[in-house]
């Protein structure tokens, strides 16, 4: 009887096991066609006018993480691989800086004042451009919960496009990073309630984490952060550009998946 009961409870291990590679494969077969999903698709942010923009910089560091990360340093780093791999598939790039600086007037006053300049001219450079839409690029920070944790995307309340375009990066954050079931959410801030196109907040982690700002230090890490942010991006100007059947531009679409090789704009 004993002896049953020892094969019943290995046979029921070794089905767990099987189930969890079955499951494990097919995952990792569906996260490979949806990257090649997002290949196929680039097509759509082609000659579209996306400003990012990385968060803080010059008099204003922003938050600083406990092993000494400074956040107008990630987010510089962080947005130019989101400028190059959104360069890679067509777009016309604006960044708001280049470099450790902002965009306030040398003694223009208070720190308030000039960081009120600051933001004030980074989103006319979004309006001032035309573009299609404006991503500025932050990392949060939680002091009293140092286990917060995740990648968070918002959107400016009632405005139906930022909440789209945030929604789809949010999804690819998720899906590619696997460490953030976090949700899009509406928050009110001067850049998206200024901003005339749709635009989103994305806040790549917690500072505050020590183990995330490791993370969010290291350059692959980085560059996953900033193909899941793509692919959402290109996901958004997807839908747009598709009827509401879900068929696409077959011919753009096809050339498209035949010139991509894949250098830049396949998923790290």
């Amino acid at each position: 009887m004993i002896k049953v009961f020892r094969l019943k409870i290995r046979y029921i291990i070794l089905a767990a096991i099987f189930l969890f590679a079955l499951t494990s494969a097919f995952n990792k077969v569906m996260n490979l066609l949806e990257n090649r999903k997002v290949a196929v698709l680039s097509w759509t942010v082609a000659n579209k006018v996306i400003v990012i923009d990385p968060g803080h910089g010059g008099i204003d560091p922003g938050s600083k993480g406990a092993n000494g990360a400074i956040e107008k340093e990630i987010t510089l780093d962080m947005s130019k691989k989101l400028a190059a791999v959104l360069s890679q598939a067509g777009a016309i790039v604006i960044m708001t800086r280049e470099s450790d600086t902002d965009l306030s007037d040398p003694g223009g006053g208070p720190l308030i004042t000039r960081k009120r300049q600051d933001l004030s001219r980074r989103v006319g450079m979004a309006n001032d451009r035309g573009a299609d839409a404006f991503i500025s690029i932050h990392v949060n920070s939680f002091k009293s919960g140092i286990r917060e944790h995740g990648a968070q995307t918002f959107y400016q309340p009632n405005s139906m496009e930022g909440a789209k375009l945030a929604k789809c990066i949010q999804g690819e954050l998720v899906r590619l990073m696997k460490n953030t079931n976090r949700q899009a959410k509406a928050v009110d801030y001067y850049t998206t309630r200024n901003a005339k196109m749709p635009s989103a907040i994305v806040e790549i982690g917690f500072i505050s984490n020590p183990k995330e700002e490791e993370l969010m230090c290291e350059q692959g890490y980085q560059g996953k952060l900033a193909y899941a942010i793509y692919s959402g991006i290109v996901k958004y100007f997807a839908e747009l550009a598709t009827p509401t059947d879900g068929n696409i531009d077959k011919d753009k679409a096809i050339q498209t998946f035949m010139i991509n090789k894949g250098e830049v704009c396949d998923a790290p």
